[in-house]
């Protein structure tokens, strides 16, 4: 078998990351090499490949998916918005500078075509088969000419494109048609067909619908996913309403098992929704444990009855500083650490717990005081540091990775994560005060478990961790679920033949195509 396949979406959030996991595990199931790919993400949930790459961790999971270790080639160009309609460009895994949207699109991203096209080359050379995820609509006409991720990758490859439609929002036959009849002759003879996503009910009810969609485009639907809770991978899109206007996440509460508390008490985990907040999926683990509520909060009053505040990453350290101290939730942690109640910051929130910012790269601020709750100086680096670090906390292994230009200067205190002989490695403890540059530490079970035993004593809740919450089995049970939507309601043998040889000749043109288009 050899071949590929893009999945691309009517908008953002359709679910072209949850199918894209979902096609990789059904098909590694099956005995298929396959890899994931996405040319052009924009994200700020990255992470670090083993060859010290930064990458979206999306691809990281859809790697995982695959069960296959994740790489730069799987996501050559990342762009890191920082604000002000400028993003941190990251190149093969490096970043090269920032730009602005206009001087992006004006240019830069057409000339990274040959790069992209070049790495998913790469990836057919190795595996038989690379599903390749679209990004935002492939009928975003006013950014065509320059596009690298959606038809522009399609044409270069002639793969075959999947459109993905979220009929939970309504209007997906509409968006289905539209999409397509938006696109020029030669990109809509690679369009062959549709997935519905999100469904609840009956289908038989939605059958009529998808053979009037196949009569007036000549295409045919691939499946219908039924909607289901808890099956998104690790979230990616830096634009989602959440990051523009911290309130659309007040109140909420990451998905976590239904299962009651261990002990007699459970823990309540609050984590501070600060600007351009980057791995928010470092509180997954947390909520992954039976009794623990985590919930992300952008008022000082939220932090009355929170046992544990997490002050999370962020692209943007000394805006995020600013916002919390507008909103008054500065006082209110610097009141939460005097009263001896757990607090941990994680990269740009350790930054934020520590006496003062030295700032001359990423928001030129220059000398920023910090919040003064742990002994550490921070100076910004021009040259990022990125690692997949690995130590011992509390007594227990843990391992994490690290994406920042801040450099930490720890001057009392005690390390919080050390190489098991007494020597510091990272981070820094004063009391119940915690912070480390390291994300993805929680995911360590033992060291998680021994970090939250900590929290309840010196919170005063009788919380007991429940003693086998594996995370990474979790993790590996929700990509297998996500094989199984596939294969359990996509139309598996349609979907390998267009992998294998391609979408089906003689497909209609439908009117009036993309303005302007030349094929």
């Amino acid at each position: 078998m050899s071949g590929g396949l893009l999945v691309a979406g009517t908008t953002s959030d359709a679910g072209k990351s949850v199918v894209t996991a979902g096609i990789c595990r059904w098909l590694v199931r099956r005995g298929v090499k396959v890899a994931p790919f996405k040319a052009q993400n924009m994200s700020l949930n990255s992470f670090v490949t083993r060859e010290g790459a930064e990458i979206g961790r999306a691809q990281a999971m859809q790697a995982r998916a695959a069960r296959v270790e994740p790489t730069a080639l799987m996501n050559p160009v990342l762009l890191k918005p920082g604000g002000d309609r400028s993003s941190q460009v990251v190149l093969m895994g490096r970043p090269v500078g920032e730009m602005s949207a206009r001087g992006y699109h004006g240019g830069r991203q057409e000339a990274l075509l040959g790069t992209v096209v070049d790495c998913l080359e790469r990836l057919r050379d190795t595996y038989d088969a690379v599903i390749c995820e679209g990004a935002g609509s492939p009928a975003e006409i006013n950014l065509r000419r320059t596009d690298i991720v959606n038809m522009g990758i399609a044409r270069a490859a002639r793969f075959p494109v999947v459109v993905v439609g979220d009929i939970d929002r309504g209007g997906v036959f509409a968006s289905f048609f539209g999409t397509t009849a938006l696109l020029s002759a030669e990109d809509q003879s690679l369009i062959a067909g549709y997935l519905v996503n999100k469904f609840r009910g009956d289908v038989s009810l939605l059958e009529p619908g998808l053979e009037m969609l196949r009569g007036i485009t000549g295409r045919q639907t691939y499946g219908v996913l039924p909607f289901a809770h808890g099956l998104g991978i690790d979230e990616e899109d830096g634009l989602r309403p959440a990051f523009k206007n911290s309130t659309a996440l007040r109140g909420a509460v990451r998905e976590s098992v239904v299962a009651p508390p261990h002990g007699d008490d459970v823990l309540r985990v609050a984590v501070c929704a600060v600007p351009l907040m980057s791995n928010f999926t470092d509180v997954d683990a947390l909520a992954a444990e039976p009794g623990v509520v985590v919930r992300f909060v952008d008022r000082a009053e939220e932090l009355a009855d929170a046992d544990l505040v997490i002050v999370p990453g962020t692209r943007g350290t000394v805006k995020a500083l600013a916002w919390l101290r507008e909103r008054g939730l500065a006082d209110a942690l610097v009141r939460h650490a005097a009263e001896g109640r757990p607090v941990l910051g994680i990269c740009g929130g350790f930054q934020i717990l520590g006496e003062h910012i030295e700032d001359e790269v990423e928001s030129r601020a220059g000398h920023i005081d910090g919040l003064g709750l742990l002994p550490v100086r921070i100076r910004f680096d021009r040259e990022k540091t990125l690692a997949r670090p690995v130590g011992e906390a509390l007594g227990a292994p843990v391992e994490g990775y690290e994406i920042h230009h801040g450099v930490a200067d720890v001057h009392g205190g005690e390390a919080f994560f050390s190489d098991g002989r007494g020597h510091g490695l990272d981070g820094c403890r004063v009391g119940a005060v915690w912070g480390t540059h390291w994300h993805g530490s929680l995911e360590s079970d033992e060291f998680r478990r021994r970090f939250l035993a900590e929290v309840a004593r010196a919170a005063g809740r009788r919380f007991v961790c429940a003693p086998d919450t594996c995370f990474d089995a979790l993790r590996e049970e929700q990509l297998d679920r996500l094989g199984d939507l596939i294969e359990e309601h996509a139309d598996t043998d349609a979907l390998l033949r267009l992998i294998e040889s391609g979408a089906p000749s003689g497909l209609p043109f439908i009117a009036p195509g993309a303005p302007g288009a030349r094929a």
